[in-house]
């Protein structure tokens, strides 16, 4: 099944944060191939350089590249003199990140980093272009959160409350801006198969459940955003778990992999790479 997002609503341009890898890179891509031009977010500029290139040739849109810490306070002006003489019909806030740590040996400097990445990049971006597409009068917004971030993660608790907020964040608007021709969903994946896992040191061949492929993944979100629904949790097996796991079976078990993960060693206090 393709995506389906119409240019006539969701273009001319799209902006996408997080854009340099993973989910982030398959939503520049497939939005792209939509015939939507498109404004790749993130700090790499090399790797946004060559998606930008990519998208150009093979689905002849244009591009601009934004390399910005959305973690540093400012970086929306930045952004802003990147993007206001462009007609953004649609904005994916996908960037964010997650440090595994136990959370009082975690660096507290750190987790305020993260917390502004994961949390107040969000607010600012959709405070400043959802003026823009209330202003239009049509468009649409997608955030990125995490399946399962409302129940809590044992070592992950700063990021997994970060990507509560999110949630709550998109839903609530998903209602306030319905009636003014927004498109509001909040996409919420379950372990996809992009490199955060190893980052977090899960080998997705010994994970309990197989990580979703990213195609997958930003093609169930893209055509939720077209349908306007509120949340999306990409995956049937995603959608059961969810829907039937008690949260506390889920902390358990959340907890049971991030300690085999870090390791006693760490859990003492020595920190997480």
């Amino acid at each position: 099944m393709k995506t389906n997002i119409s240019k006539g609503r969701f273009g001319p341009w799209a902006l996408i944060t997080g854009a340099s890898s993973g989910i982030g890179r398959e939503f520049a891509r497939q939005v792209a191939a939509s015939g939507i031009n498109v404004v790749v977010v993130a700090r790499r500029a090399s790797l946004l350089t060559e998606l930008g290139a990519e998208c150009c040739k093979q689905y002849g849109v244009e591009y601009r590249v934004a390399a910005l810490d959305l973690s540093r306070e400012g970086f929306l002006k930045q952004l802003s003199s990147f993007t206001d003489d462009l007609d953004i019909g649609l904005v994916i806030s996908n960037a964010g990140t997650g440090k595994p740590g136990k959370f009082l040996t975690n660096d507290r400097h750190e987790m305020a980093e993260l917390l502004r990445l994961n949390t107040l990049a969000h607010l600012d971006i959709a405070y400043h272009f959802g003026q823009k597409l209330v202003g239009r009068g049509r468009g649409g917004f997608l955030f990125v959160g995490a399946m399962g971030a409302d129940k809590g993660v044992p070592y992950m608790a700063n990021d997994a409350g970060a990507k509560a907020y999110v949630q709550s964040l998109a839903e609530a608007l998903h209602v306030e801006w319905k009636q003014l021709g927004v498109h509001v969903t909040v996409l919420l994946p379950g372990p996809t198969d992009t490199p955060v896992l190893a980052k977090f040191g899960l080998d997705r061949e010994n994970m309990p459940i197989k990580p979703m492929k990213v195609e997958q993944c930003v093609r169930e979100g893209l055509n939720a955003l077209r349908d306007n629904r509120s949340l999306i949790i990409p995956g049937h097996v995603n959608r059961i778990m969810n829907a039937f796991v008690p949260a506390f079976v889920v902390r358990y078990l959340m907890a049971g992999m991030f300690e085999k993960i870090l390791g006693g060693k760490t859990l003492d206090g020595t920190g997480v790479e």
